[in-house]
């Protein structure tokens, strides 16, 4: 699932960015001929050249080598490898505009002979209906990572399009700057630092002059929009940069990087300055799934591991794995007593490293790799890196990331990664993440029982992700306008978890001890009493409360100083 996921959001990308042309051309004088028809009679294609082209020509998984035989006004014929032929109909060819560079397209094509000409050999891929569509190699890239973040269990990974494109396997080896993804981790240590998600930010442009090098430096929202005081639940969720920069230069970015290094990122990957906040940190899509995992499991580090056992030939257990998990306590008292109870009672020299053993174990008396009887009950339990409350109350966020809205105000919004509604699960939550010049998109999500992080790019630093155009021979329901995390990673992430949530059950975030509910005033995070739609309930720490109800004047309850506010904002 997680293959095909990644290979069809790579596909519609490369193809709503105009098509390249054909791999070659068994005519290549006709590239220039206008005259179609009478070129097909005077340079006719012998079978051999065609079996011989076809049999050159690397073979894909999705994507299968032909040779066009005949171009009708708006459909084309084309030969297999194994002498079949086929018909590529205009809904197959209609997408194909010409490529120019990663920003710009050309004009859709009104013709097949717009796209093709005879003799050319080209890749084309069988949808589901049984019907060819013309077809081309991405050439951006694109990883994706599945863990269970109970114990680390990799779910699935996928590190490219096909083995055959490329070896480089870019969830373990591919280093990219993850943009907004690391936002959740700068709010975390946020919340360590005093903030709740109802403190108020402020939302405005940041000028900051670097004096050693006389250079401004101003960070800007994408889109660049500014609402003014703003709390922290929702800029997470609306991925405000400026207020990530905000909340890094108030906790400090030595405080920052201690606390980020703790969900295992290595220390000289993590920027020693503000960029920091923005993502120009690079890391690895497991890396970064790792990092997520701490908040769905409710905050634990786990170790990814791939091989849960081995056997033997005779069914012989050779390795079992024993990875840490994410509880605490990982086993009461009372259930190492049972457990040991039960052990007991079982005629057997040698005792499975499992919660329950069935007749045919007991039978063949199989030998296990930890035999002493302990080995059962000794559980490896995960390091803690954070409290369950700041999991919990980051997920929080995570969640209105993907299912808050409001449109009732003068700033209407919704969060980044809105798209994922439409799994119609509430137990989920993510993070959009795209980097300067969309050069990498993101987007890293969970339930309580997965976490899923897409990526996508090019290996090629020349390249951007780029734009497309709305293309007139394609319908409404088509991807246009800037790339970005949401727009260009997460329909990988959605197909997959489609398939990957359909036997978890909705299992939703339950607040740990000492998380409290109260009702606050969405515009100022203070207590409130009132209970229509200028109020919500929010969750706190205890300890975190607010003590005050709301109050007319709230113009001075912003994170800076007037000193600060008047140097940043003019």
């Amino acid at each position: 699932a997680a293959e095909q996921a990644l290979v069809n959001n790579l596909l519609n990308y490369d193809q709503r960015h105009g098509y390249r042309g054909p791999l070659a051309s068994l005519r290549p004088e006709l590239v220039s001929s206008k005259n179609i028809s009478v070129d097909n009679q005077i340079h006719p294609l012998t079978q051999l050249e065609i079996t011989k082209a076809l049999s050159q020509a690397r073979y894909y998984k999705m994507l299968v080598p032909a040779v066009v035989i005949a171009i009708e006004e708006k459909s084309i014929s084309i030969q297999l490898r194994n002498k079949q032929t086929a018909t590529i109909h205009w809904q197959g060819l209609a997408w194909a505009r010409p490529y120019i560079n990663d920003k710009k397209q050309g004009r859709p094509p009104k013709l097949a002979k717009d796209i093709l000409k005879f003799g050319d050999i080209i890749l084309v891929s069988k949808m589901p209906d049984d019907n060819y569509r013309l077809g081309q190699l991405p050439t951006a890239s694109a990883a994706m990572v599945s863990l269970s973040p109970d114990d680390g269990a990799i779910k699935a990974a996928v590190g490219g399009f096909s083995f055959k494109q490329s070896q480089f396997n870019r969830v373990t080896q591919a280093k990219r700057q993850v943009g907004s993804n690391i936002k959740p981790f700068i709010y975390s240590a946020a919340l360590e630092h005093g903030f709740t998600l109802a403190s108020l930010i402020n939302d405005a442009p940041i000028n900051q002059l670097d004096k050693s090098s006389g250079v401004v430096w101003r960070p800007r929202n994408s889109p660049e929009t500014y609402v003014g005081l703003l709390r922290v639940r929702l800029a997470l969720a609306q991925s405000k940069n400026v207020i990530a920069v905000r909340l890094l230069k108030s906790i400090g970015v030595n405080n920052a990087i201690k606390h980020l290094t703790a969900f295992g990122f290595n220390a000289s990957d993590l920027p020693r300055n503000q960029t920091l906040a923005l993502g120009s940190a690079s890391l690895t899509p497991l890396e970064v799934a790792t990092g997520f995992a701490a908040f769905a499991n409710g905050g634990f580090l786990i170790e990814p591991y791939l091989i849960e056992r081995i056997e033997n030939s005779d069914g012989e257990i050779i390795y079992q794995a024993n990875p840490a998990l994410a509880c605490d306590p990982c086993v009461e008292v009372s259930e190492l007593n049972e457990a040991k109870q039960l052990l007991s009672s079982f005629n057997t020299d040698n005792i499975f490293t499992a919660d329950t053993l069935n007749d045919d174990m007991k039978n063949n008396n199989t030998e296990l790799l930890i035999p002493n009887t302990d080995s059962v009950i000794a559980v490896k339990q995960a390091i803690r890196i954070i409290s369950p409350q700041n999991a919990f109350l980051i997920t929080q966020a995570l969640n209105s990331a993907i299912w808050e809205a409001d449109w009732n105000t003068k700033h209407v919004w919704q969060g980044t990664g809105f798209r994922a509604k439409i799994l119609k699960r509430r137990d989920i939550a993510g993070k959009t993440g795209t980097t300067n010049e969309a050069k990498d998109a993101w987007f890293s999500g969970f339930s309580r029982r997965i976490i899923t992080t897409s990526w996508i790019g090019f290996d090629d630093p020349s390249h951007i992700l780029g734009q497309s155009v709305y293309n007139n021979n394609l319908g409404k329901n088509q991807t246009t306008g800037k790339e970005f995390g949401a727009k260009s990673a997460q329909p990988a992430w959605i197909d997959f978890m489609r398939i990957a949530l359909a036997d978890l059950e909705n299992e939703g975030f339950q607040p740990p001890v000492d998380i409290v509910s109260v009702r606050i005033d969405k515009a100022t995070g203070k207590l409130t009493t009132k209970t229509d739609k200028t109020s919500q309930f929010e969750y706190f720490r205890l300890g975190n409360v607010p003590t005050e109800y709301i109050v007319e004047d709230n113009s001075s309850e912003i994170l800076s100083g007037d000193k600060e506010k008047e140097e940043e904002l003019f």
